[in-house]
């Protein structure tokens, strides 16, 4: 306020400035940014076939040096990743942990590896040896096959001098003659294990029996054979083929009845056992269905 006494009063006023816009300061190292990330992005993609030759190269000087056998060094090498996985799983994992589920997993990968490895390491003991016991896994290995013929010939081969009636050999003669279709031939082969090992017992071989008679069309001593096996057969195998009998001689509320029995009991049993058992169960419950 500004004037003299008796004077008008000139006013003034005052307004603020406005503060000046702040202009962003792009620093240098910030225009960099982008382009060192896509550089960075760039070094990660190039690292990882790096990180996987080494792997694989670890894993290959491991085969070496460890004497394992060289087609791993096939599969790590041609199989980046899985090869190097399995040979992890098959063959590193095992020896650290050597129990039964690490055993079982290592004989599932050798045999999807070299699937013929147990059968030439069994011929080699045949030729080696020529022990009846070489001759048995060797026929065993045959039959795993589906090579039926040459299972049969090598059963019959071991089945000499003081093996000539060895209940194990017959067993697995008439089981790969059974395979074979040779209905005939199974039934005498099994007559025979029973004539000349009257102690011998297997549940397996009074199925395989019941089953070479059924086979046979031999429908009356098949349906004992079945009933006398069906309550004593650990599994339901016995059960369900007895109860298929039953219905196919038109026995029918008898063939519900057993296979009603048999769902009953695998219910009353522990998990595992069902879990064992369900292509045999699972075809009880369609023939009740």
């Amino acid at each position: 306020m500004i004037g003299a006494p008796g004077k008008r009063i000139l006013r003034l006023r005052y307004e603020e400035a406005p503060l000046p816009r702040r202009v962003p300061i792009i620093r240098y190292n910030d225009r960099l940014a982008p382009r060192r990330a896509n550089q960075r992005s760039r070094r990660s993609l190039y690292a990882f076939p790096i990180l996987t030759i080494l792997v694989q190269a670890a894993f290959i000087v491991h085969v070496i040096k460890t004497g394992r056998n060289q087609l791993w060094i096939w599969a790590i090498a041609l199989l980046p990743g899985i090869g190097w996985l399995a040979y992890l799983v098959v063959e590193i994992v095992p020896s650290m942990f050597a129990g039964r589920t690490a055993r079982r997993a290592k004989s599932g990968v050798q045999r999807m590896i070299d699937p013929d490895r147990d059968l030439r390491r069994a011929a080699a003991e045949v030729q080696i040896s020529g022990n009846v016991d070489a001759r048995r896994r060797l026929a065993e290995e045959l039959f795993d096959r589906a090579q039926y013929v040459a299972a049969i010939e090598m059963y019959e081969a071991g089945l000499k001098g003081v093996f000539e009636h060895d209940p194990t050999l017959l067993l697995g003669l008439a089981r790969a003659q059974f395979a074979q279709r040779d209905y005939a031939a199974a039934r005498t082969t099994l007559e025979r294990l029973t004539s000349q090992n009257p102690d011998f017992k297997s549940v397996d071989a009074q199925l395989l029996y019941a089953r070479a008679l059924e086979s046979q069309d031999a429908l009356d001593e098949a349906e004992r054979e079945y009933a006398s096996i069906a309550p004593a057969y650990p599994g339901a195998e016995a059960k369900l083929r007895y109860g298929l009998l039953l219905k196919r001689r038109g026995k029918i509320q008898e063939a519900n009845r057993e296979l009603k029995d048999l769902l009953d009991s695998a219910q009353l049993g522990p998990p595992h056992y069902r879990k064992a058992q369900a292509e045999w169960l699972e075809r009880a419950r369609r023939e009740l269905g």
